[in-house]
């Protein structure tokens, strides 16, 4: 097992000594990737109370490859069997990038203010295949359900994860995670899909080239499996100048989700950001007591 990338020699020191060279590189960098730009970064790190991100390299069987997995803690030193809530990331995303501005950061000044229980949050790698097998021997699906409660428990945290949220893609793919833990009588106490990849016909569906062909994206399409998801609670949030806002006003109309969310927004980390608040609350309420996991 790899160990932790974080070494906690002054988080802040570094990130203060590094930000002149990373002023031009980082923000052209930034630019590229469509990244958080350095000099945000680094001003979000730097004051109030710092989230402990850890990012390690782990072999999955069920990829097939090395992925990144990576932890946000809302401390350095948390409870054992700290809760977790998965955060899957959106297409030509990865873990490093899966999650909006700001959620680390919001999630480690909360904890600590006492107004959100604590828990971590944690990402991985899942390719570009809408978190199932489009191709054999790439089952990200299979790594969520049976390599990450291993790699939780190595790390002290809970094993079974209370709880996932993704973003596009990775909405979608939360939502089916939820429908696979609610099958295997492992239900999740939440699930949060921020503008979720829910569309309305399988002719824009296949040019993303994840599905086989229209009854495999029928089987596996939340906005048709609704029934699936049991009684796990449902938050969602989209904007309305989203190209996914249409499948996701048909998902809240038949999901009935606890939370429902549209308003003013687009495909992108503004509106994603400007949602973590709400996200956290929704996570919040259903997260358990830490001391109660085992």
């Amino acid at each position: 097992m790899a160990g932790f990338g974080s070494v906690r020699v002054s988080r802040r020191t570094l990130l203060v000594a590094g930000a002149a060279a990373a002023t031009t590189g980082g923000i052209a960098l930034g630019a590229a990737t469509g990244a958080l730009p350095v000099l945000t970064a680094l001003a979000e790190a730097v004051g109030g109370v710092d989230p402990v991100i850890r990012t390690e390299r782990v072999r999955s069987t069920a990829r097939g490859t090395d992925v990144d997995l990576v932890t946000m803690l809302p401390t350095e030193l948390p409870a054992r069997n700290l809760p977790v809530c998965l955060f899957l990331h959106g297409l030509r995303g990865n873990a490093r990038r899966a999650a909006p501005t700001g959620l680390a950061r919001t999630l480690a000044k909360r904890v600590a203010d006492g107004t959100l229980p604590p828990f971590a949050f944690v990402a991985i790698d899942g390719g570009d295949n809408y978190w199932h097998e489009n191709h054999v021997g790439d089952n990200s699906m299979a790594m969520l359900l049976d390599e990450i409660p291993r790699w939780l428990a190595q790390r002290g945290l809970s094993t079974d994860p209370f709880a996932c949220a993704g973003v596009s893609m990775g909405g979608f793919g939360a939502l089916l995670y939820a429908r696979r833990r609610a099958e295997l009588g492992r239900p999740l106490n939440a699930v949060a899909a921020i503008s979720p990849g829910l569309l309305m016909s399988w002719r824009e569906m296949s040019t993303r080239r994840a599905f086989k062909n229209n009854t495999e994206w029928t089987a596996l399409d939340p906005l048709r499996n609704i029934d699936k998801l049991g009684r796990t609670p449902v938050g969602i949030w989209c904007g309305t100048e989203d190209h996914f806002i249409e499948g996701t006003r048909k998902f809240i109309r038949l999901a009935k989700p606890e939370v429902a969310y549209t308003g003013p927004g687009g495909h992108g980390d503004s509106f994603y950001r400007g949602v973590v608040p709400s996200v956290l609350d929704f996570l919040g309420k259903h997260a358990p007591n830490a001391a109660a996991q085992g």
